[in-house]
Order: structure tokens, then C-alpha cells, then sequence
């Protein structure tokens, strides 16, 4: 059984401003093309990157990698959004929630906006 392709929907604002909104599986396979897409828009100017994570299924070590890749490439931190508890939990074991913009997280274990 094959894992579902990863899609990438890039919205472009005023200024520096882009999301990227990923649907799929972020791995092996699929990594490659996030970092190409936000290589693309770095070459564009934009700097500050919402990657939108509510529809991805499946986040392995290649797709935390790319956004390692991702933050290394610009002046600010990546922001993340849409991530799913047991994400958040790989990012956190992992030491990425340091690195990486994430809402925070309320004693209930639900994320709020931080705006």
C-alpha cells in the first residue's frame, strides 16, 4: 500500500509573508519537496513562512529534517501551525519546539493561537 503524496498550497501576502499548507505524508519521499518549495520562496524574498499542517497524516525523521533544512535557510524561525498532538509531542522529545515557531500549548492539552 502506497502512502499518500504530499500536496503543497502556497499562498503568497504583502511583504515578506508566505504559507505553505501541506496535505499527505511528510517523508522520505516527500521531504525533498518541501525544501524545495521553501528554497523557492526564500528566492523570492519571503522570510517569514507559515507551513500549515492540518492536513498531513504522517510526519517521520526526513520530514523533521526538512524542517530543520527550512529554518536554516532564513533569518526567522519557521512558524508551524495545524500540528497534530503526536507531532507535537516528536517535536518536543526532539528538541525542534525550540528551534521552530509553534502556538502554544494550553494545560489542556489543546494549542492556542499566538498572534
Amino acid at each position: 500500500m502506497s502512502s499518500p503524496l504530499l500536496a503543497i498550497e502556497v499562498s503568497r501576502f504583502d511583504g515578506d509573508r508566505a504559507e505553505l499548507r501541506l496535505s499527505g505524508d511528510l517523508d522520505f519521499d516527500s521531504a525533498p519537496e518541501l525544501i524545495n518549495a521553501v528554497a523557492e520562496l526564500r528566492r523570492d524574498g519571503y522570510q517569514q513562512l507559515v507551513i500549515d499542517l492540518t492536513g498531513v497524516g504522517l510526519c517521520d525523521s526526513s520530514g523533521l529534517s526538512a524542517f530543520v533544512v527550512a529554518h536554516r535557510g532564513g533569518s526567522v524561525p519557521i512558524r508551524l501551525t495545524g500540528v497534530s498532538t503526536s507531532l507535537r509531542q516528536l517535536l518536543d522529545r526532539t528538541g525542534l519546539t525550540e528551534l521552530l515557531d509553534l502556538p502554544s500549548v494550553a494545560e489542556d492539552g489543546s494549542t492556542q493561537a499566538v498572534g
